[in-house]
Formats: structure tokens, C-alpha cells, sequence
């Protein structure tokens, strides 16, 4: 019995399309659907960049309570985005929740479906920069081989070859 999901969202051209996915199969099973989006971290050069400009402090400042401002703000910003792009008030019930962690994508989704023990996962199959040459993105086949639940994989290759059209 599927009760909740997690849809993963990268937040790239092909998310609406996955969201569709995620917000048909919560209506059929009456489940609780989640929405994740992972933030990775800064490269060892965009570190010590800020190390080179910034003063202990400000650096230390600007982990903590700065970061925790800029995720709230791009989680208010998903869930806007979701209001625009399905407008029916029906289907933004069905979402229980947004989150925006920090963290590698693949280690973020699967930590947030045990977290909150959904049912189901639903991913694409490709990032926003993937071509359909690409069989399966790196997050996704991560997500394939290491996920305890079942896992959606909305297949983009097909949506990226009509879209070329």
C-alpha cells in the first residue's frame, strides 16, 4: 500500500513533467506526497574563495544562520513555483511538504525517505543537463541501486526527443 511519496525535483525544465507524474499517482493512492530538492555544496574553490574576501566571523555567520535564510527562501520559492505552474488548488493539497537540503542529491533523497519513511520515490531519469544520449543521470541510478523503497523513474529521454521537435 503506497500512503507517501517523495518526488525529487531538481528544479530544472523537466520537473513539471515529473511533478505531473508524482501528483497523478498521489491522487490514484490518496498518498501524502513530499517534495524534495538537494542544494549541493560549495566546491573546495568557491570555499576558499570566500576564505580569501571573508573574515572568520562573517565566513562562520554565513554557514549557519545565512544558509539556513537562503534554503527557507528557496523552499518558499519552490512551493510559488508549484502555485503557478499547477494553479489547481487541489493539487498543491496534495503536497505535504517541500524541502531544500544541502548535501550530494542522491544521499539528500534517500536520507529524506527514510526520514519520513514514504512508500514510494519518484525521480526522473536525467538533470536539467543531461541529453537523451544519456541513458540514466548519475542521481538516478544512485537512487536505483540504493533506495530501500520502490522507485518511479520517469523516463525523460521520450519528453526530451519530443521537445527537439
Amino acid at each position: 500500500m503506497i500512503r507517501s511519496m517523495l518526488c525529487a525535483t531538481d528544479l530544472g525544465c523537466y520537473s513539471p513533467y515529473v511533478m505531473q507524474h508524482a501528483l497523478a499517482l498521489a491522487r490514484s493512492f490518496s498518498a501524502e506526497l513530499y517534495v524534495v530538492h538537494a542544494v549541493e555544496p560549495m566546491g573546495q574553490f568557491a570555499e576558499s574563495l570566500l576564505e580569501s574576501y571573508l573574515d572568520e566571523h562573517t565566513l562562520s555567520h554565513m554557514r549557519g544562520r545565512a544558509l539556513n535564510t537562503v534554503m527557507a527562501n528557496i523552499e518558499q520559492r519552490v512551493l510559488e513555483n508549484f502555485q503557478d505552474e499547477l494553479g489547481e488548488k487541489e493539487d498543491l493539497a496534495l503536497i505535504r511538504a517541500v524541502r531544500v537540503r544541502q548535501g550530494d542529491p542522491a544521499d539528500v533523497i534517500l536520507e529524506q525517505a527514510q526520514r519520513l519513511s514514504v512508500d514510494l520515490l519518484i525521480v526522473g531519469s536525467h538533470s536539467q543537463g543531461a541529453g537523451s544520449e544519456i541513458p540514466l543521470g548519475r542521481t538516478a541510478v544512485r537512487v536505483l541501486q540504493l533506495s530501500p523503497v520502490p522507485v518511479y523513474m520517469v523516463p525523460l529521454a521520450q519528453y526530451l526527443g519530443r521537445r527537439k521537435s
